[in-house]
């Protein structure tokens, strides 16, 4: 039989004294979550503070890029997850990719924009291209909006790529899209997982993608058993060794 779950017995002192406490608890509870605001108000201001000084250090760091080839291409598919969503020919695409910027918001928490610079390429007219997003910080519904992508007679990535099958992907935002699809939906912007690594992985420091060594995988051992055959080789010359000792022994 299932146990039921036992109250503590209260004193009449305890009863009387409860909504008292109970006053008393939550007024330090109002305290506290006021306290809790202001904190968010004065971290806020610090991340304005900090974002405006670093912005000088990122256009510093967008100029030695322009001198490394495609650096950014490299960064985005060295990323484990971004790369993800690229295909072959959306490869050959961000090729041209010059350069990328994320800005956000002066106040930050109402939104943010990805841009990507692009040199003069085979694939659409548009030299940048713009995903923005606004949070919906001031009552209103999240939202995000692209550019829209002038491409070139036949050249369209979104309608002669195959569409890409659903791999047990956890998050919505990585499923069944390439790399431009991704751009130029804007379905479900509060779950946009790639706008996020963008912004929030790559973008701070793009270098530790760009630098990611290639992986070699080492040879194993052949089905056929070439390493059992060293191992073999090596205990019959053992077997040799032993079977001269013995001789010598007996002479």
């Amino acid at each position: 039989m299932a146990s039921t779950a036992k109250k503590a017995k209260k004193t009449i002192d305890a009863l009387d004294e409860e909504p008292e406490a109970l006053e008393a608890v939550d007024t330090c509870q109002n305290e506290i979550d006021a306290l809790n605001e202001q904190a968010s108000e004065e971290i806020l201001k610090v991340e304005q503070k900090y974002n405006e000084l670093r912005k000088p250090y990122y256009r510093k760091r967008n100029e030695f890029i322009k001198r490394i080839p495609s650096f950014w291409m490299t960064a985005i598919m060295n990323h484990p997850q971004i790369s993800g969503i690229l295909e072959e020919e959306e490869e050959d695409c961000l090729q041209f990719l010059e350069k990328l910027e994320v800005e956000e918001f002066e106040d930050i928490k109402s939104g943010y924009r990805i841009l990507f610079y692009f040199e003069e390429n085979p694939f659409f007219e548009n030299q940048v291209l713009t995903k923005e997003f606004k949070l919906g910080s001031n009552g209103e519904s999240p939202a995000s909006t692209s550019t829209a992508i002038k491409w070139k007679p036949d050249r369209d990535l979104t309608k002669v790529l195959p569409k890409k099958l659903g791999n047990n992907r956890r998050k919505r935002s990585l499923e069944n899209r390439t790399f431009f699809d991704w751009f130029t939906d804007n379905n479900d912007p509060i779950n946009d997982d790639i706008a996020e690594l963008i912004k929030d992985d790559l973008w701070p420091n793009p270098l530790q993608y760009y630098l990611v060594p290639d992986i070699e995988v080492e040879p194993e051992d052949d089905e056929d058993g070439e390493g059992g055959e060293e191992f073999g080789e090596e205990g019959d010359e053992e077997e040799v060794d032993e079977v001269d000792d013995e001789e010598e022994k007996a002479s």
